[in-house]
């Protein structure tokens, strides 16, 4: 019974030390394991620009303006505010993405500006581990157009081509997309942007979904949902990388009250067809780029022979190209656009007609990262119509600069 005894105490004796070292790893492998978990605070990131104008400069005609690029044009603009983005974006588990984009140089009325509003709220749930298939659910960008779905904040002109633009007033809607893109272009795409190539960023190889149709931040106001198809791959060809694509989209957009003059004739439904195809083809600024883009389609446009809304024909495009030069750590940018479009724009009062001709010549300066200075020298022949404005035919020309922080 003593031989007994003492063997367990010598046991006890032994073990314990053993049982607290044991106790001690497990306890540094689970503090380890603890600190290698990422805070709340640390699944995302937040990044933004602001963008300052003055338009006046050189002006020969104050009554040339453009309501869908800068209501800062013409007669009565001043120095303007015209973007000021705060951006919470990041990859909150392995498959779920998060974004968000308030602006704060929004205008809630002729009177009053730099309201808040939402530019972009959604999320991206991926299908496989990679997230090479993805579904994009929330307020986003509608995947029409090259130049629609690359960041102002990359762009070089100070505005996106009437052509395209049109088709997207601010360019996003309420819906969800599915996107594809082997993981390699996604890194691709992702360089495009971050070395400076003023890429448009991550919109998929392929891209389909559906949306509302009135656009970001206004209700829906009918029982059709619109439809959008793009197709896009970049290539490289020995230093140069190309991407060409095409897109299009269906639906049918209602004419809101609000923007309906008295005395204006219109479908008794106020709901027109509104569909388009388009083109793209992108040479990256290697140092020499080009971005072209065309699209032909149908929408609701204001006739002044018959002082009515009809779903009429539509055509326009743009070219723009670049040179791109590095001077020790100083980038600058000279470049030059052409465009014309002929068509309604439904986003304006009574779907305003438009017959655009511009050509715009520039240069972006960047001395350091965080800072960006545009010079652009427009001139312009706009033919801009409604109800109240017929035979409005304006003319002219005027130096238009940009001074944008990034942050």
């Amino acid at each position: 019974m003593r031989i007994a005894f003492k063997a367990g105490i010598t046991a006890l004796l032994t073990i314990a030390p053993l049982t607290a070292t044991l106790a001690q790893k497990g306890e540094q492998i689970e503090l380890k394991q603890d600190a290698n978990k990422k805070k709340w605070y640390e699944s995302f990131s937040i990044r933004g620009y602001v963008q300052a104008r003055y338009n006046r400069l050189l002006e020969t005609n104050d009554q040339l303006s453009c309501e869908q690029c800068d209501r800062s044009w013409g007669n009565n603009g001043g120095f303007f505010l015209r973007r000021i983005r705060v951006i919470f974006f990041g990859q909150i588990s392995k498959q779920v993405y998060f974004y968000f984009q308030p602006d704060f140089a929004s205008s809630a009325s002729t009177t009053g500006l730099h309201f808040g509003q939402i530019r972009d709220m959604y999320f991206d749930l991926g299908v496989d581990k990679k997230n090479q298939f993805r579904f994009r659910v929330g307020q986003s960008k509608i995947p029409y157009g090259f130049e629609n779905m690359q960041s102002s904040q990359n762009r070089l002109p100070l505005d996106r081509a009437d052509a395209l633009n049109s088709a997207v007033s601010n360019e996003r809607d309420l819906g969800v997309m599915f996107y594809y893109a082997p993981t390699k272009v996604r890194e691709l795409f992702a360089s495009l942007v971050s070395d400076g190539l003023k890429g448009s960023g991550d919109y998929g190889v392929f891209g389909i979904g559906v949306y509302n149709g009135q656009t970001a931040n206004r209700p829906e106001l009918n029982n059709d949902r619109h439809a959008v198809a793009r197709l896009t791959y970049p290539f490289k060809i020995g230093n140069q990388i190309i991407e060409p694509g095409i897109q299009g989209y269906t639906g049918f957009y209602t004419m809101p009250t609000d923007q309906l003059s008295t005395g204006v004739k219109y479908r008794k439904d106020l709901t027109y067809i509104d569909k388009r195809v388009g083109a793209t083809l992108v040479m990256y600024p290697k140092p020499f780029g080009i971005l072209a883009e065309y699209n032909i389609g149908k929408g609701p446009e204001f006739n002044t022979q018959t002082d009515s809304i009809e779903a009429r024909d539509l055509t326009g495009g743009f070219v723009t190209m670049s040179y791109m030069v590095k001077y020790k750590k100083q980038t600058f940018i000279p470049f030059t656009r052409v465009q014309y479009y002929e068509g309604g724009k439904k986003h304006e009062r009574d779907a305003r007609s438009h017959k655009v001709n511009e050509w715009e010549i520039g240069v972006e300066w960047q001395p350091v990262k965080q800072f960006e200075l545009v010079a652009m020298y427009t001139i312009s022949s706009r033919r801009f119509e409604d109800f109240a404005k017929q035979n409005n035919l304006q003319q002219g020309s005027l130096l238009r600069m940009q001074a944008q922080i990034n942050f």
